[in-house]
């Protein structure tokens, strides 16, 4: 099932090949085919000076599987509000809570056109849990959350995920404003899970990356500091290790090499 918010535009007149989009830049760097030759470009553009961009990528994807993995497995929560989906490839969110616990149930919310036409892929499920995705904009919480409500029940924990997706929000105010409203929609019990570029890795790298992007008619991006990074968590317990380059947190093995990602989990009590 997908829903698309009341009001916004149809969702397949949105689709413009000709300007690089995150999330098909995103499938790329991961070695997916749901790419079109602006976003192939945009991303060797910004290779050629940070060739670690596709490693950040994977650890990301990494940190994701890691931090589901625990809070589906170990910790028991059952509902996850997964927001700035991207394109569908391995492991994704349900695939990886419903491993853990079947009964899990998953609403996917992104704004990209083409993550919509492949949104099926996103919507497989255990018979005992359930997905669903809606087409909004991540600065619309209010609907989310109400079209979020038909699949989730917000009196019980939900793990409200935003990875790299915040920093697309480069106002400050309102970015922090729209996460303290999907935090203050659910019961204690439940997480923030997020990560977000940082400058405290490849600084000149990451600035030329972010002003090339912002100059080629995308949406623009920004990065935020460890300490702007911390805000978002503000009221939360942040669960060890912290905020941490994506590849750090919880790793499974010895791979811990350093990224621009920055990554925490949120406990709200």
């Amino acid at each position: 099932m997908t829903e698309t918010i009341p009001g916004a535009a149809d969702p397949l007149s949105r689709l413009d090949t000709s300007v690089a989009h995150s999330a098909r830049l995103w499938n790329y760097l991961l070695g997916g085919k749901d790419n079109f030759a602006a976003d192939r470009e945009a991303a060797e553009q910004v290779l050629a000076f940070m060739p670690e961009l596709v490693e950040s990528a994977r650890y990301n994807r990494g940190f994701l599987g890691r931090a589901v993995r625990h809070l589906a497995g170990e910790v028991g929560v059952r509902q996850f509000l997964d927001i700035g989906t991207g394109l569908p490839t391995a492991d994704n969110t349900h695939e990886v809570a419903q491993r853990a616990n079947p009964a899990a149930r998953i609403v996917y919310v992104d704004n990209d056109p083409m993550v919509l036409v492949h949104a099926r892929a996103l919507l497989t499920s255990t018979p005992e849990g359930a997905t669903n995705y809606i087409d909004a904009d991540v600065r619309r919480p209010d609907a989310i959350l109400a079209a979020a409500a038909e699949t989730l029940d917000f009196d019980q924990p939900v793990a409200v995920m935003l990875l790299g997706i915040m920093n697309f929000v480069v106002d400050d105010d309102e970015a922090y404003a729209i996460v303290r409203k999907l935090v203050d929609a659910v019961p204690a019990g439940s997480y923030l899970v997020l990560s977000h570029p940082t400058k405290e890795v490849h600084a000149e790298a990451v600035e030329q990356a972010m002003q090339m992007w912002n100059s080629s008619g995308s949406a623009p991006i920004c990065s935020r500091t460890p300490e702007q990074i911390a805000r978002f968590f503000d009221g939360l317990e942040i669960l060890e290790p912290g905020i941490v380059t994506a590849s750090q947190w919880r790793p499974d093995g010895d791979d811990t090499t350093i990224v621009t990602e920055y990554a925490a989990v949120g406990r709200k009590n």
